[in-house]
């Protein structure tokens, strides 16, 4: 089956009352925003070091170098921003940039006064329900708080480079960034579950990474051949694939788009995305009592989930080392015992 461009009629979309950016936000990038946020004073040490100069900065090199959009530059993008925002219950909407680029893609930037950018080919190659997604998920990055965090990433990225020649300097840079890069993937996943509930059509998200995948034409592209990429990459392969997935990986904020598609769609499948659309979605007057408690323990579930259900090569192997420590220790643990019992009753020890 391919999936050909045409003209959708309109859809009502469910404007999602109140929603707090728990709803869409994936365990794994909650617990790290969560413990983030619980460091009194963290955000506001991080603008105090970066925001003064570098945010301005940003938003200078976008106004001197791009399109600012509004209802006379970019009208149809400035039309499906409002759809997005409005669907979200987003108020204030973030400042818009086009910036001149062949590629589709799209970014939240900046601390105070987070702005979004996306790319001259997002504009030309993505219809209105697949831009509507592409905008939904930069809303939902900044109204998750990402958009900080990402700044924060750029400029390390730049520091790395800077003092490379310092051994020490580069490397303990460098495993802060590769953390923050593996929360990053997870936001990732977090912002399209939010462009999902932007555009609320399941197949313009596939469409997307589609197109992100392989450019604009979708005419000869075949969706469940795409699908079956996913898992190929997902479970395929032997231990050097997976030695080569990790390489491709631990320095890239950005999933695969193969491997974002699986994700939402398992999203999708257990059931939180119709019972979201359906009125059951935290509510953003409840954010100040939600427990850190909870948000920490979800995150160590996802982690464990995905360790457990993992197809990957070298996750099996791991899981399969840890069940074979398991036995030994269980094995050690009831030999003990059961010489412990013989001792204590008199029976025979040699």
């Amino acid at each position: 089956m391919t999936i050909e461009d045409d003209n959708r009629p309109a859809r009502q979309r469910v404007a999602l009352t109140g929603i707090s950016s728990r709803a869409w936000e994936h365990p794994a990038d909650r617990g790290a925003l969560t413990a983030l946020r619980e460091l009194r004073g963290f955000d506001d040490v991080v603008r105090g070091l970066f925001g003064m100069w570098n945010e301005r900065g940003f938003r200078l090199s976008y106004l001197a170098g791009a399109i600012r959009v509004d209802h006379r530059q970019y009208p149809r993008v400035h039309g499906l921003f409002a759809e997005a925002a409005d669907a979200l219950d987003v108020a204030e909407r973030p400042e818009l940039y086009v910036s001149q680029s062949p590629m589709i893609t799209s970014k939240a930037i900046g601390m105070d006064r987070p702005f979004v950018v996306i790319s001259t080919g997002a504009v030309e190659k993505l219809d209105d329900d697949e831009l509507r997604t592409l905008l939904g998920r930069e809303i939902g990055h900044v109204r998750s708080g990402h958009a900080v965090y990402q700044t924060i990433m750029t400029l390390l990225t730049r520091w790395v480079t800077s003092v490379s020649w310092l051994p020490v300097g580069a490397i303990a840079l460098r495993a802060i960034i590769a953390a923050m890069y593996e929360w990053w993937r997870k936001a990732e996943l977090s912002a399209d579950r939010a462009g999902l509930l932007a555009e609320q059509d399941p197949s313009a998200s596939l469409r997307l990474f589609m197109k992100q995948a392989g450019g604009g034409d979708l005419s000869q592209i075949d969706t469940a051949a795409f699908l079956e990429q996913a898992a190929e990459y997902e479970g395929g392969g032997d231990l050097r694939d997976s030695i080569h997935k990790i390489g491709m990986t631990v320095f890239s904020g950005e999933p695969v788009p193969v491997a974002r598609a699986a994700e939402l769609q398992k999203w999708v499948d257990s059931g939180e995305y119709g019972r979201i659309l359906g009125g059951d979605y935290p509510r953003r007057d409840d954010d100040r009592d939600a427990s850190v408690t909870a948000d920490v323990k979800a995150a160590a579930s996802s982690y464990r989930d995905a360790f457990r259900d993992s197809p990957d090569p070298l996750v099996t192997l791991a899981r399969r080392a840890a069940g074979g420590a398991a036995d030994l220790v269980g094995s050690a643990a009831r030999g003990a015992r059961n010489w412990a019992n013989g001792r204590g009753s008199g029976g025979d020890n040699t």
